[in-house]
């Protein structure tokens, strides 16, 4: 698989296939575009062109180790914008996965011109006080896999992933704003899902995003927080739904 190296001194590696009209997809927390998506690509691919970048610091892209400062959203999101560049893609449609989905939301608010829609699974894009009991019972850090340090060559993690707690406890802190004030400047359509029994990502904090939003849906699932993973039926008809709606605007 190829690599990109980007003007943010990122270097990430990516799957691009199929043919088409072109969906980015983006992996979330301790992932990779394979491992958190590559049902939802395979899938795809049979009729559009899908590319799935790893984020940096995750499996083969680099710096590592992956870190967690308090803008990494920000940060993964001008990677992203700098990675479309660096493959010279045409505007496309988005599919981000939890923190993957976090960042399309602040891509799309950046520089919406790049994408014919955004959809995120498990991701709202305003981190509200009651997300903060949820972000904390992140630690104690025993729910990382050795398969998950192996891929992303993290010999410890517990600091890692005590960065990400830290970080998301000072956006809830300082007014939640992941994207909010971004939201009026998307101007394609935006569909987040959530599953009913994912508890960081309450429906509440989706709704207050979706009200700056020209254009934008909620879809809730009977199911937690890996939608594509749990209720794949409904998944596929709810969000192939959404991207025939789109491609006919």
């Amino acid at each position: 698989m190829p690599f990109a190296d980007l003007r943010t001194g990122a270097r990430l590696h990516y799957e691009d296939q199929g043919s088409g009209t072109p969906v980015i997809v983006l992996h979330g927390m301790l992932g990779t575009a394979r491992a958190h998506l590559g049902r939802v690509m395979d899938w795809l691919s049979a009729d559009c062109r899908v590319i799935g970048p790893t984020l940096r610091g995750y499996g083969e892209s680099t710096p590592k180790p992956r870190d967690f400062p308090p803008d990494f959203y920000r940060r993964d999101a001008e990677d992203l914008l700098a990675f479309l560049d660096a493959i010279d893609l045409s505007p496309a449609h988005i599919l981000g996965y939890s923190d993957g989905g976090e960042v399309a939301l602040i891509a799309a608010g950046l520089q919406p011109q790049r994408f014919r829609s955004v959809s995120t699974i498990g991701a709202v894009g305003y981190f509200g006080p009651e997300m903060r009991a949820s972000v904390q019972r992140m630690y104690p850090v025993d729910w990382v896999t050795e398969e998950q340090k192996a891929l992303h060559a993290m010999t410890e993690p517990v600091p890692i992933i005590m960065q990400w707690i830290r970080s998301a406890k000072m956006l809830i802190d300082s007014g939640g704003d992941a994207s909010v004030s971004l939201a009026p400047h998307i101007t394609c359509p935006v569909l987040l899902m959530l599953g009913e029994q994912d508890h960081l990502n309450p429906p509440s904090c989706a709704n207050v995003f979706l009200a700056r939003v020209p254009d934008g849906r909620l879809e809730m699932f009977d199911c937690a927080h890996p939608i594509h993973d749990q209720q794949w039926d409904a998944f596929q008809r709810v969000f192939g739904s959404f991207l025939r709606e789109t491609d006919s605007l």
